[in-house]
């Protein structure tokens, strides 16, 4: 499922990036090709123009030339470089199209101007192109009295740059899809990353919610059996088994209301009122509640809170986090173990620690803990009558009060939790 999303993600990026950068070539390609059309016929004109003003064109011998072989006298410094920047001449025809005259600054065979001729007057234009010999020309007929005065230019050289600029935006085209290809993918494994981390969370989340479900209802179950298979006993003599369907039903409404309850955190449209309140009295009344229990089981317990020490956000909430780590800590500090928990301010941030000796966590695990479900030691978990979503909740409540959690610990001697709020 994640390659074929992967694979359409990399079939729309690569599509729509071969869209835009052939619009792009393209658009190039266009004012190229204008912009030589126009420099070529430009060129034409002038070359026309300047056999115009030179004096009887080729009976006249060399076009415009001093007496002593200077600067052309009818023609500015520009008019006299202008044609020879390409390869051109000029035929003079009678009214019949018969070659009267040429002109031209190279040597050329007189076949090669009979074909041309025949080229332009077949064309039937007064502006056409055609190739002859493998090279491409361009001819322009000006019509005179005497006849026809034809000129044509060598235009190879430009057609050759258009012609390597399709070459060149092909070969820097393929070579952009292989490098886009290869970096969409990257990024594209990237970005299903995330959505496939979360599915498998989901997968995870069901099939360990339904192990959690599927042990109660065994018991229940079994016990059910028991009763109606003694259904002429009394309701005293079957109290055993009734209290175990009981206890086990009660776990299972504490499982689903902790579900229901971590649903309500995650979805964003379920608001939330936040008043500034006292989070040092707070703490200290859930030190109060936990204190007994703390006792009951020998642990050496000590605490430190500052006074008046406030946040912004929902009150029982944020005690219902304290009451999690803090059990939490009770429920695996070793025996003759101890407890500590604080409450400081550090910086703008109001800092809380809770912290319990024992066997610690390991660092693998460190990421995790806070998943829903997971549970380091199942066994000792199951004993302890945990089922993996009280560390959970404590996340969702302080993401709700972008605040940040995270744990410490040292296998072997302590664990501690840290609640950072602003």
């Amino acid at each position: 499922m994640f390659k074929k999303l992967r694979n359409r993600f990399l079939i729309v990026n690569l599509a729509t990036i071969s869209i835009m950068m052939l619009i792009a070539f393209a658009s190039i390609y266009i004012i190229m090709y204008v912009n030589v059309q126009n420099d070529i016929n430009m060129a034409l004109h002038r070359i026309a123009d300047n056999e115009q003003k030179g004096p009887g064109g080729a009976q006249g011998g060399p076009r415009g030339a001093a007496d002593g072989g200077g600067m052309p006298m009818d023609k500015g410094p520009i008019d006299a470089y202008q044609p020879d920047r390409s390869v051109s001449f000029t035929i003079q025809t009678d009214t019949s199209g018969t070659l009267v005259s040429k002109d031209s600054k190279f040597t050329m065979d007189d076949e090669f101007y009979d074909a041309a001729l025949k080229e332009a007057l077949s064309n039937g234009k007064d502006i056409g192109r055609f190739t002859l010999d493998g090279s491409r020309w361009i001819f322009m007929v000006k019509h005179t009295a005497e006849g026809k005065q034809i000129v044509f230019m060598d235009i190879t050289s430009q057609q050759k740059i258009l012609t390597n600029l399709i070459y060149t935006f092909t070969a820097v085209g393929l070579l952009m899809l292989i490098i886009l290809y290869f970096t969409s993918r990257f990024f594209a494994n990237r970005s299903i990353a995330p959505v496939r981390e979360a599915f498998d969370k989901q997968k995870q989340f069901i099939a360990d919610a339904s192990h959690e479900l599927k042990t109660p209802l065994t018991i229940i179950n079994t016990n059910a059996d028991v009763l109606l298979s003694n259904s002429d006993d009394t309701i005293r003599n079957q109290a055993k088994w009734l209290q175990y369907i009981k206890s086990e039903t009660e776990r299972m409404t504490r499982l689903t209301n902790d579900l229901l309850y971590l649903t309500e955190m995650d979805d964003s449209r379920t608001g939330m009122i936040h008043s500034k309140f006292n989070m040092s009295d707070a703490v200290e009344n859930i030190i109060l509640t936990m204190e007994a229990v703390i006792f009951e089981k020998n642990i050496s317990f000590d605490y430190n809170i500052e006074p008046e020490l406030t946040v912004l956000g929902n009150s029982e909430q944020i005690k219902q986090v304290v009451m999690i780590l803090l059990d939490n800590a009770v429920k695996y500090t070793n025996p003759k173990g101890a407890v500590t928990i604080s409450l400081k301010k550090q910086n703008n941030d109001v800092l809380l620690s809770v912290s319990n000796t024992g066997e610690g966590i390991a660092a693998e695990h460190l990421t995790r803990i806070f998943d829903r479900f997971y549970r380091t030691d199942t066994s000792r978990a199951r004993k302890q009558g945990g089922y993996g979503l009280g560390l959970a909740i404590a996340r969702s409540i302080v993401d709700q009060h972008k605040g940040k959690i995270y744990a410490k610990s040292v296998i072997g001697e302590s664990t501690t939790f840290y609640v950072q709020l602003p």
